[in-house]
C-alpha cells in the first residue's frame, strides 16, 4: 500500500460518510473531529486515519463503503497503517 492509494481510499471512505448525515455526526461524535477542523484539515493523515479507523470499528459500514465504492475491505486496514506512519512521521517533524 502506497501513500497515494492510502490516501484515495481515506478520501472515497470521508466522502462516503459525508454523504449521510446520520452517518457523518456519528463519525464526528465518535472521533471528536470538529467540523471546522475537518474542513481545515481533511487530507491530513491523522484526519484520513480517523475516519478509516472510524470504519474498522464497524465492520457492517466498512463492508457497506467497500461495496459501494468498490474497494477491497482487507485494503482498509493497511491505508490506515499507511495514514498512521504518515502522521506519527509529521509529528516527530514537529509538523
Amino acid at each position: 500500500m502506497d501513500a497515494d492509494s492510502a490516501e484515495t481510499i481515506a478520501l472515497s471512505a470521508l466522502a462516503f460518510l459525508a454523504d449521510d448525515p446520520p452517518r457523518f455526526g456519528r463519525f464526528l461524535a465518535l472521533t471528536g473531529v470538529g467540523p471546522d477542523e475537518l474542513r481545515t484539515n481533511a487530507r491530513a493523515p491523522r484526519i484520513l486515519a480517523a475516519v478509516l479507523g472510524h470504519l474498522l470499528q464497524d465492520e457492517s459500514l466498512l463492508l457497506v463503503f467497500a461495496a459501494s465504492y468498490g474497494i477491497e475491505p482487507e485494503l482498509i486496514a493497511p491505508a490506515q497503517a499507511v495514514l498512521e506512519q504518515q502522521a506519527e512521521a509529521a509529528n516527530d517533524d514537529g509538523s
